[in-house]
């Protein structure tokens, strides 16, 4: 992390972060997330953003935030510069980022999947982009028997073997054997903390796996702040927000933050499906999320296995390609259009699509941040040949057909070496849903192929010494 914190992730921080365990603010003065959910539908109705609140004439904004938050309290909250000041400084020296709601940089599956409930603010430290590639949320009870714990961590050596992200709470017992079994077998972890995420990140037995990118800690909550049961209920949420699907190891019945996350996902949520363990000794807890629509797993031997499970048709991932649920700048599906250019330059075809986008549309939540419009591009009557006929390439394609006419030369860019559907989903900056319907478009036009054991694709080889030999310079 810099110490430089764009202007309106500062402010959110004014407004609702104790800074430093709190020194200097009563946690009552603090927003809660339902009075910043509030404020920010408010800035966004009078076309204002958090930055606004702390610029030099910020006076008559306050006045006019005063139906919503007291302006004296405002105030307060956002004199706060100091204390702020030496926070950062405190952050920054620990490796420990901070990436508000309004960032561009904040987990897109959080946004779209979360919406206003989203945390206005997440501490990290680690590689940011892991939170980006789904994976497998493998949740459970803090006291297990060793028979549990063995299991668990098997889980957790499966899913490195598949590639595949193993997210879940950092909490001892299931969650702690999860991430140990898969951080043993080189694989990747995102660990979603409810507290002391600065104690974390300084243990020695992290700081490795953090710089190495195998591994990133993200909190909501005050890198100092301590245990508290609420922040510990919330959080499940995040952690099923950032997964493709869930394993439920151990749960009491109808108590404790296990129980209570995985109801909340099988009756409100819906992210993900929920499943539950289906082999060893049940419990009350694990019958009881069964017959409430929960899962029972399939026991996956091996990677393509579990890879199946991770892929299986998930109704809920088709929100990450829907442009009517896209929060901020950059979380429509027509986002990957600035991805394509830096890496191909501005094609016609690009340049065409987004130059003829309409204005931008008032954003959901954020101020500043916009949402653009889906593109109508309008065909034009082909011109002819001499004999009346007009030639394939001069006649215009439907917006798609551009689209996936620039992502083709995308892709088998990026396929030179081998990726998994994940990898590319991030690499465009789409759903993997979206990258799916993309590879295996070029599978059966025998452009890439795909690989098992692990599931990878790569373009053909053929087509990679065609490219090769006509970018190669001639010897005349």
């Amino acid at each position: 992390m810099t110490s430089i914190l764009s202007a309106n992730t500062q402010a959110i921080l004014l407004l609702t972060a104790p800074l430093i365990a709190g020194r200097g603010t009563s946690s009552l003065d603090l927003l809660s997330p339902g009075e910043y959910k509030s404020l920010a539908r408010h800035l966004r109705d009078i076309h204002q953003q958090p930055a606004d609140l702390v610029s030099s004439d910020a006076a008559d904004l306050l006045r006019a935030c005063q139906p919503v938050i007291e302006e004296t309290r405002l105030q307060r909250l956002l004199g706060r510069g100091f204390l702020l000041s030496q926070a950062i400084e405190r952050w920054h020296a620990r490796a420990i980022w901070v990436v508000s709601r309004a960032d561009a940089g904040y987990p897109r599956r959080l946004k779209i999947r979360l919406r206003e409930d989203s945390p206005p603010v997440l501490y990290g430290c680690g590689d940011r982009s892991l939170l980006e590639t789904g994976g497998l949320a493998v949740v459970g009870s803090r006291n297990v028997d060793d028979s549990l714990i063995d299991y668990t961590m098997t889980i957790g050596r499966l899913t490195a073997r598949a590639g595949r992200t193993l997210i879940s709470g950092g909490a001892k017992g299931i969650d702690q054997a999860a991430m140990r079994g898969a951080l043993e077998a080189g694989g990747k972890v995102s660990g979603v903390l409810a507290d002391s995420l600065e104690k974390t990140t300084m243990n020695r037995d992290h700081r490795n796996l953090l710089i190495g990118g195998q591994l990133v800690l993200v909190s909501p909550y005050d890198p100092s702040s301590g245990f508290n049961v609420g922040h510990a209920m919330q959080r499940n949420k995040l952690i099923y927000a950032l997964a493709n699907a869930s394993l439920v190891v151990s749960s009491d019945l109808n108590k404790g933050g296990t129980w209570a996350g995985a109801i909340e996902q099988l009756n409100k949520l819906k992210f993900v499906p929920v499943y539950v363990r289906s082999t060893g000794e049940s419990s009350s807890g694990l019958e009881s999320l069964r017959s409430k629509g929960a899962l029972s797993w399939p026991n996956p031997q091996d990677a393509d296995s579990l890879e199946s499970v991770l892929e299986a048709d998930i109704p809920s991932q088709a929100a990450f390609s829907q442009p009517d649920l896209a929060l901020f700048s950059g979380d429509g599906p027509l986002d990957v259009l600035p991805t394509l250019q830096s890496a191909l330059g501005t094609s016609p075809e690009v340049q065409s699509l987004s130059e003829s986008a309409p204005p931008a549309a008032v954003p959901f939540d954020e101020p500043g941040e916009t949402v653009p419009e889906p593109t109508i591009v309008v065909a034009q009557e082909p011109e002819a040949k001499p004999d009346g006929v007009p030639l394939l390439a001069d006649t215009v394609s439907a917006p798609a057909d551009t689209l996936f006419s620039v992502v083709r030369e995308v892709i088998q860019l990026l396929l030179k070496t081998p990726m998994k559907e994940a990898e590319v989903a991030a690499a465009l900056e789409v759903s993997n849903s979206q990258a799916k319907a993309w590879l295996l478009r070029l599978v059966d036009e025998s452009v890439i192929e795909k690989q098992k054991k692990p599931a990878r694709y790569i373009v053909k080889q053929s087509r990679l010494f065609e490219s090769e030999m006509a970018t190669r310079p001639r010897i005349d």
